[in-house]
């Protein structure tokens, strides 16, 4: 891939929050993985006019593969399943690699995830039990709001770990099922029928 299809193939693996990724630090990161010998040029491809990013240039984009060591670097890193895997950031792209990686590992990840986020639910409960009446109404309001997230998070935790240990993938929800994106039942505007909305 070129620079531009590998920050859209990042923001579709790991949404556009997390993969947040600037062509001013997507750039210089590909030339350090070069540097390693973890990738290589591979040709360069004409740009097309929908590919270039504002404020550049539309010469040939460097397409880069990956190298056998960087396979290895790959497979390295996706086999970690230390204290830096739980925390919200190296979480989330290992979740995003989960695929690619060896059951007793996914557990362990998800297992020490867990913990964090019940330690971190734990503290929230503390500060709601002692300092409720302390706090203002919106402070209160998001204090809640974190700790309904931990709730929910630990939740979801658990159900992936039982699945896990079951040996089942998660189950992806369709359209219009719970978990899923939601059919709209209500009635289409005056003169539009239910098939003309997006």
């Amino acid at each position: 891939m070129h620079g531009y299809e590998l920050r859209k193939e990042l923001t579709a693996k790991l949404g556009a929050i997390r993969a947040a990724i600037s062509y001013g630090s997507l750039y210089p990161t590909l030339r350090r993985l070069q540097a390693a010998g973890w990738i290589a040029e591979a040709a360069e491809t004409p740009a097309t006019a929908e590919e270039v990013p504002a404020l550049t240039s539309r010469r040939g984009r460097v397409v880069y593969k990956i190298t056998a060591e960087g396979k290895e670097r790959f497979a390295q890193l996706i086999a970690q399943a230390g204290p830096e895997t739980y925390d919200d950031t190296g979480f989330g792209v290992h979740f995003a690699f989960f695929a690619r990686t060896d059951q007793a590992t996914r557990l362990r990840i998800l297992e020490g995830r867990r913990r964090k986020i019940e330690e971190r639910r734990e503290g929230l409960r503390d500060v709601l039990g002692r300092a409720a009446e302390r706090l203002d109404a919106y402070t209160l309001e998001l204090q809640r709001h974190g700790l309904e997230a931990c709730e929910r998070e630990v939740r979801w935790l658990e159900e992936l770990i039982a699945n896990e240990r079951s040996g089942r993938a998660p189950t992806v929800p369709q359209p219009g099922t719970a978990g899923g994106r939601r059919e709209d039942t209500s009635p289409p505007p005056p003169g539009e029928s239910r098939k003309e909305r997006p």
